[in-house]
């Protein structure tokens, strides 16, 4: 039960910019602050959906039943960008291109869209993926802390289709 001001371990990383010894914020790269939000302007999150593990039974015609595939943004972002419910879109950065179906619902905030991963990537002639594969869209960087796939950081933007 002792709490820990100063992180010996933390420290030991040597790279007290962005993994401080001492608590404090430090920004994520393609997080709210940083000014490609400009070029942008949504967040994107990726979350795990039921209807697969990670990428296990994305071909499933049964599993597409249970939850599809598609990028959940709010009603202020989709009237902005005249998408409605359903409509086919555009998700897109400098790294790639997907196409999924819009669900416009509240229960994500504005400035902030999310997309399930584990999508198989399914590319057109064009080479955009026609399967929301949020991989894509992903910086290889690892993060800060953990050296991980950073799938929380995407900067992107979303346009109908």
């Amino acid at each position: 039960g002792k709490i820990e001001i100063f992180s010996p371990r933390l420290y030991g990383r040597k790279n007290p910019a962005h993994v401080p010894a001492v608590a404090r914020y430090v920004p994520a790269f393609e997080g709210p602050e940083d000014p490609l939000r400009e070029k942008y302007p949504l967040q994107l999150i990726g979350w795990h959906i039921k209807r697969r593990a990670h990428s296990n039974h994305d071909n499933n015609p049964w599993m597409t039943e249970a939850a599809r595939q598609e990028v959940w943004i709010n009603p202020e972002d989709a009237a902005l960008r005249g998408i409605a419910d359903d409509d086919l879109v555009r998700v897109f950065n400098d790294r790639g291109t997907t196409e999924t179906r819009a669900r416009v619902t509240a229960r994500i905030m504005p400035g902030v869209a999310a997309l399930p991963q584990g999508s198989w990537y399914t590319p057109n002639k064009e080479g955009v993926d026609e399967n929301g594969a949020i991989n894509i869209l992903t910086t290889q960087r690892g993060s800060y802390m953990s050296n991980s796939n950073p799938q929380h950081t995407n900067l992107v933007d979303i346009v109908k289709a």
